[in-house]
């Protein structure tokens, strides 16, 4: 497993979310994280990491990859997407088992997950205290916590859509 150097992934986090990165400053954040900046890594990285923060499906950077030209295999999506989170550049973010989110903000935060419209959606930091965890069994040791919190859209109630009071 390869993983971004300390000072790399804070300077990540540190600069504006909306600062676009251009293809050699992509090809640095590769070649730091120990990635080869090969034709598919460079393609997707531009997509993942030159707009602001967000959270992605492979589906869903295959289809925007597919719609800038590029042509990528859907494996070929997963297994980028999968080696950027082992070297830390993204967050797996897992909300079923069927499927799993990338997170482009690879620091320690949470999740809403609207489940209706299989978003991810951050929770501000700051926002959730655990004050106790369990204690890990005998040779384990706890590397992070992860909370989804799963939310749906809370639709008006038809009476007051209707203009009727309820009773």
């Amino acid at each position: 497993m390869l993983f971004v150097p300390h000072d790399l992934r804070l300077r990540m986090q540190a600069e504006n979310p909306r600062v676009v990165r251009s293809a050699d400053e992509i090809e640095s954040i590769l070649n730091t994280a120990g990635l080869r900046p090969t034709r598919q890594r460079m393609t997707l990285g531009v997509l993942l990491f030159r707009g602001e923060h967000r959270h992605v499906t492979a589906d869903g950077l295959h289809q925007e990859a597919l719609d800038t030209g590029a042509s990528l295999s859907l494996a070929t999506v997963y297994n980028a997407l999968n080696q950027f989170a082992d070297a830390g550049l993204l967050r797996r973010v897992s909300v079923d088992g069927m499927r799993t989110h990338f997170d482009t903000d690879a620091g320690d935060h949470h999740h809403f997950y609207v489940e209706t419209e299989d978003r991810i959606i951050d929770i501000p930091r700051g926002s959730i205290c655990l004050d106790r965890l369990p204690v890990p069994p005998e040779g384990y040791a706890i590397t992070k916590v992860d909370v989804v919190i799963r939310l749906k859209r809370i639709q008006p109630h038809q009476d007051k859509e209707a203009g009727h009071s309820p009773r």
